[in-house]
């Protein structure tokens, strides 16, 4: 049975599809031109412009994400970091704080200038390691990623898209490689005062809970804006020979096994050393944990450690965008 289908009166009108009007299908069987849509009055854009919502900012956000995958990463290493940051105070402390001192051969800081009776060398040691790992810790956690980002990896490119300036990628290279030599730096307490012979135990005393902590982040953020230097500037292929020319330099002549003030008998290494930044990190951890021992006036060490950030950070950044965008 046919059905017929009947449109309804009046939707075939004279400009519709029932029958061929004068504008509708024509002779050619063009379709019926649309009616001109009426463009937005100027009140109308002004009112959008107005109630429009305003754009949340992305920077701290994406910094946030860059430092949550940093994290992530060093989580997947933490053993490795771990063990890395352990191995070599533990070794320092073993052979200095418990074999020499069983043999016969321990260090004290008695008789110089620097101090008022015996004072075992676990006590000097403990700045000083620390600010050694300062130095490590916050070189490789800030160099070696980038020369591994920078070379074969190039997954700085993918880095480099991020909704943020490019200064802002590079402080965050600069506050990820800080806080892994702050937490290197930390590992060192425990191992100073637990591993040393009967009457070789340090003596520590923090005069200044708030000094301790600006020269603890002073030196992390000096440490780290210098291996973003490094590793902007340096061959990725002559990176160890770097590491051999800064790091040992900078331990043996950086104040680590003995204070500053003992230097004086050789007044022009006393003057040298002065260019080492390693020179202010245990001298100032030396006048706020072991301050029986002379040291650095702490005005002298923060203004080395701000200045040095503050120089380092900024020309860091500078060679890591142009090293970007080349």
């Amino acid at each position: 049975m046919a059905t017929t289908f009947q449109s309804p009166r009046g939707s075939a009108g004279k400009n519709g599809t029932g029958r061929r009007g004068k504008n509708g299908a024509g002779k050619n069987g063009a379709p019926p031109a649309a009616a001109p849509s009426e463009a937005p009055s100027a009140e109308a854009i002004a009112a959008l412009i107005t109630n429009a919502p305003e754009p949340a900012p992305t920077t701290l956000k994406t910094f946030g994400a860059m430092m949550a995958r940093e994290f992530r990463v060093l989580g997947r290493n933490a053993i490795s970091t771990f063990m890395r940051s352990v191995m070599q105070p533990l070794l320092f402390v073993f052979v200095f704080s418990y074999v020499f001192p069983k043999i016969g051969s321990g260090f004290s800081a008695g008789g110089t200038a620097a101090s008022a009776g015996n004072t075992s060398f676990s006590t000097i040691l403990l700045p000083g390691l620390m600010a050694s790992m300062f130095l490590m810790q916050g070189m490789f956690g800030t160099t070696m990623p980038l020369i591994m980002e920078f070379s074969w990896q190039r997954t700085i490119e993918d880095r480099a898209l991020a909704p943020v300036p490019i200064w802002v990628l590079g402080l965050q290279k600069i506050t990820a490689g800080a806080i892994q030599a702050f937490i290197g730096a930390l590992i060192v307490f425990p191992i100073v005062l637990l591993v040393h012979a009967a009457g070789q135990a340090p003596s520590v005393h923090v005069t200044n809970w708030f000094l301790f902590a600006l020269i603890m982040v002073a030196s992390s953020t000096v440490t780290a804006s210098l291996g973003l230097l490094l590793g902007t500037v340096m061959d990725p292929r002559k990176i160890q020979m770097v590491f051999a020319i800064v790091l040992l330099p900078a331990t043996m002549l950086g104040c680590v096994y003995y204070p500053w003030s003992a230097l004086h008998s050789i007044r022009w290494l006393q003057i040298l050393v002065l260019i080492n930044p390693m020179v202010y990190m245990s001298e100032g951890l030396r006048a706020v944990l072991t301050p029986s021992i002379g040291h650095m006036p702490v005005w002298a060490v923060l203004l080395a450690l701000v200045g040095g950030t503050i120089v380092f950070a900024t020309w860091g950044v500078r060679t890591f965008r142009n090293r970007v965008v080349a």
